[in-house]
């Protein structure tokens, strides 16, 4: 083992040793599930700001991102786009009335929760059908986490890919499954540190090295550089409206992520929600600059590699990755510090896979279990299922990502369109639409769900799926249909009770105080 080697070894292992340490003294401060997983409404607003973005971000940011740009250029920017203005939107529409309508709707602690609160649904249909929709697209979204991490660890250390998927799993179900939501905020706050840091560092050090004749790598690299850098071009041809409508519409999807919008239900108070806002908006302007910029950069401080191409080349995906090796680990007395750096990739994969594992169990435990199966179950019973569910869903997520193939990219993709599709237009409509009932919420999460299944995975044209067909991402026909869906049948059904009104009024003076 090189020196070399053993610097990075460390780097990493100080890490990880201190993720774990965070979920121990997280334990302590764990005594109910309220405090698992919403942690008893205390977070400031530094931390509810950067948990939210790292949760949100992930290892797509620094890998999934870098290497679409990296492989196709600047039209793929189309989507950071989109997801700067939903990320705007979310912080400034969406986060006070949520946070202020689950506090009036019965203290709800999660989506699904509220959901049933806001409806008064009696039968449990919402509450039953959303944790469902939660379970099986964060499985993918999960999966795609670890499926980062092994690339990580396979990139890096030279360790066997499936090797590595276990190692960084086992990390982050340890200190999730022992701090619960107090942890996973706390370690996303270091999480979104590290990853800003990287982001800021990494491509400004590799652009001194490439600027002075940028033009002409880029060549050398195979590609042309007035398209290459333009948002008018998607790799070999001229963007067309269809693929920059359907990369906007990534940003649809943030009014309907559980993982985000349940920092926004654990703030504080008005304060710090307000100083969380600018925060996060400021965050992920800056974090989504930079990882467009690291893909154009790498394409030509990477030469003579080409990735994805030259043989024995990593994938495009592992583009911030290489540019990192390069700079730091060739020499020694920076090799920790690379190691530190590569240690904000891991913090961007583990910030996401710790939410979402949180937010699974919680739909699972407290929302299936306590509120539907078993009513009557103690504070404690909760809290013991909630951990077990964790395991339970870290395990079928390691199954989903067993393949080294995986693409990072398209498994967030789907996780994402589905999430999205399913519970935006609801989160919408429940906030600024008092008319909204409960038959026409239901039919807007199945017909928002079942949307993006059928338009990505059921080869129904010649063959192929409608997304292959047609180059439409889902999020986007999901999103108008489930609001489509909503608005129907909510007219056509009788009209919400007067309690749903009355309660609706509440909340709208709930947030004027």
């Amino acid at each position: 083992m090189t020196t070399t080697t053993i610097s990075i070894l460390i780097a990493f292992a100080a890490y990880l040793i201190m993720m774990i340490g965070v979920g121990v003294w997280s334990s302590k401060k764990t005594t109910g599930a309220d405090d698992y997983f919403l942690g008893g409404r205390g977070l400031s607003g530094p931390v509810a700001a950067l948990s939210a973005q790292a949760s949100d971000m992930s290892g797509w940011l620094l890998m999934g991102l870098p290497g679409s740009v990296y492989a196709l250029g600047t039209g793929q920017a189309w989507i950071a786009i989109g997801l700067g203005l939903g990320t705007i939107a979310n912080w400034l529409i969406i986060a006070k009335p949520l946070r202020s309508y689950t506090i009036v709707a019965n203290n709800s602690m999660t989506l699904p929760e509220f959901f049933g609160n806001r409806y008064h649904d009696k039968k449990k249909v919402l509450l039953g059908t959303s944790s469902v929709i939660i379970v099986i697209f964060f499985l993918v979204y999960t999966a795609s986490a670890l499926a980062s991490g092994g690339k990580l660890f396979n990139s890096v250390f030279g360790l066997d890919y499936h090797l590595a998927l276990l190692i960084g799993a086992f990390v982050i179900l340890a200190y999730t499954f022992l701090g619960g939501f107090l942890a996973v905020c706390t370690t996303d706050f270091i999480q979104g540190t590290m990853m800003l840091i990287a982001l800021l560092v990494v491509p400004i050090v590799a652009w001194g090295y490439v600027s002075g004749e940028f033009g002409s790598l880029l060549t050398s690299s195979g590609v042309e550089p007035s398209s290459f850098l333009s948002l008018t071009h998607n790799g070999d041809h001229q963007i067309t409206a269809i693929e920059v409508i359907s990369n906007i519409g990534w940003g649809l999807g943030y009014c309907g992520m559980p993982h985000i919008l349940v920092r926004f239900m654990a703030i504080k108070n008005e304060k710090e929600l307000k100083k969380s806002s600018v925060i996060a908006i400021v965050w992920v302007v800056i974090s989504l600059s930079l990882a467009v910029f690291i893909g154009l950069v790498g394409r030509a401080f990477l030469l003579p590699t080409i990735l994805g191409e030259t043989a024995g080349a990593a994938s495009a995906e592992s583009v911030f990755i290489e540019m990192i090796k390069k700079v730091f680990l060739d020499m020694l007395p920076l090799a920790f510090i690379g190691g530190v750096f590569l240690c904000g990739i891991l913090a961007a994969i583990m910030s996401t896979a710790d939410s979402q594992l949180l937010v699974c169990s919680s739909a699972v435990s407290a929302d299936i279990y306590k509120d539907i199966i078993n009513p009557d179950a103690s504070d404690k019973k909760v809290l013991t299922i909630g951990r077990i569910t964790t395991v339970v869903i870290a395990v079928l997520a390691i199954f989903i990502a067993w393949n080294p193939d995986s693409s990072v990219m398209a498994l967030v993709s789907d996780a994402w369109a589905g999430l999205g599709a399913a519970f935006g237009p609801l989160v919408v409509m429940s906030l600024f639409w008092k008319r909204t009932n409960l038959p026409g919420a239901v039919a807007g999460l199945v017909s928002g769900a079942a949307t993006v299944i059928v338009w990505d995975y059921l080869p129904l044209i010649g063959g192929q799926t409608i997304y292959a067909a047609t180059g439409l991402y889902s999020l986007v026909v999901g999103f108008v249909i489930s609001l489509a869906c909503i608005v129907i049948v909510s007219l056509v059904t009788k009209e919400p009770e007067q309690s749903i009104y009355d309660e609706f009024e509440a909340y709208k003076n709930y947030q004027e105080k």
